[in-house]
């Protein structure tokens, strides 16, 4: 395993995952009994902006950055007080994150994002494979009693963390995807066991789209996997035509939350607007599956 997600902190497709993470912690806590977070790839945590790694792609440039200074791309129009309240909450909380009080120096991964949204009796399961990823992971959360870190394979370990002993909760699951295609088969086999464990679960899974047909046959399993409600939010920066580049990412929501498209439609039109790279940017939010109930 190389990844390292340093290089890629803040980028735009983070730009995706973690508002829309933001949007689903918000929605589980508006019930007032506690939730169980799970992230099967959880990384380092928080990573340094100025850092080689972050300084070498310069990704945050073209994703976070565009949306907390938009004068960067000349749309001086657009402002953080202009933005959809749910995105200019996200940009708060990341602003508010030790260590950004005089600018972004800092990007909180999903697990310190969550983290920080959780309240005294929520708790967060984190999975991390990686030693030195894992010891990071460690040392930045060896005071909170709530978050509790694993140096194991993500997926494996869903086996025995679910469900939560808070019997409501979120799971992430963002692998590198260095396997590429094959990935989605091992997301597929995971998705199966928890559903059969926990099937009231919430589930979100990113993923990158660089060819349309790659993640076509995931969309399919999903449709036929026996979930009642998936909800599909994806930003294309660049047409889904090229296997050699990140063209965009998405997310699957499983067992969204009620009303969850309506709280994402607005963020993901500003997002297409903001972090567009010369041609405009596409987005799309649908359900793949919509319980006719609901």
């Amino acid at each position: 395993m190389n990844y390292r997600h340093a290089y890629h902190a803040g980028n735009f497709a983070d730009v995706l995952k973690h508002s829309v993470l933001f949007a689903l912690i918000e929605a589980m806590q508006a019930k007032p009994t506690p939730f169980g977070f799970i992230d099967t790839h959880a990384g380092s945590g928080c990573y340094a902006l100025d850092s080689k790694e972050a300084g070498k792609t310069g990704e945050y440039r073209d994703g976070i950055a565009r949306l907390l200074f938009p004068d960067l791309q000349q749309v001086g129009e657009h402002h953080g007080a202009a933005l959809p309240p749910v995105l200019r909450r996200w940009l708060d909380a990341v602003l508010r994150l030790p260590g950004n009080e005089h600018g972004l120096k800092l990007y909180p991964g999903s697990p310190l994002q969550a983290a920080q949204a959780m309240r005294a009796n929520d708790s967060a399961q984190l999975c991390e494979l990686h030693p030195e990823e894992a010891t990071r992971l460690r040392e930045l959360f060896h005071h909170d009693h709530r978050v509790h870190v694993h140096q194991r394979d993500g997926y494996e370990a869903l086996k025995s963390l679910l469900p939560p002993a808070e019997k409501r909760g979120l799971v992430l699951i963002d692998p590198p995807y260095e396997a590429q295609e094959a990935e989605y088969r091992v997301i597929e086999k995971a998705l199966k066991l928890a559903l059969q464990r926990w099937p009231t679960g919430v589930y979100a899974v990113w993923y990158p789209i660089k060819l349309r047909s790659q993640v076509q046959p995931f969309h399919r399993w999903l449709q036929h996997s026996g979930v009642r409600r998936v909800l599909r939010a994806e930003l294309l920066v660049h047409p889904d035509d090229s296997p050699l580049r990140l063209n965009g990412s998405g997310m699957v929501i499983l067992n969204a939350p009620w009303k969850l498209d309506e709280t994402l439609r607005e963020p993901l039109r500003a997002m297409a607007r903001l972090l567009s790279q010369g041609k405009p940017a596409h987005w799309r939010l649908d359900w793949l599956v919509e319980d006719s109930a609901s």
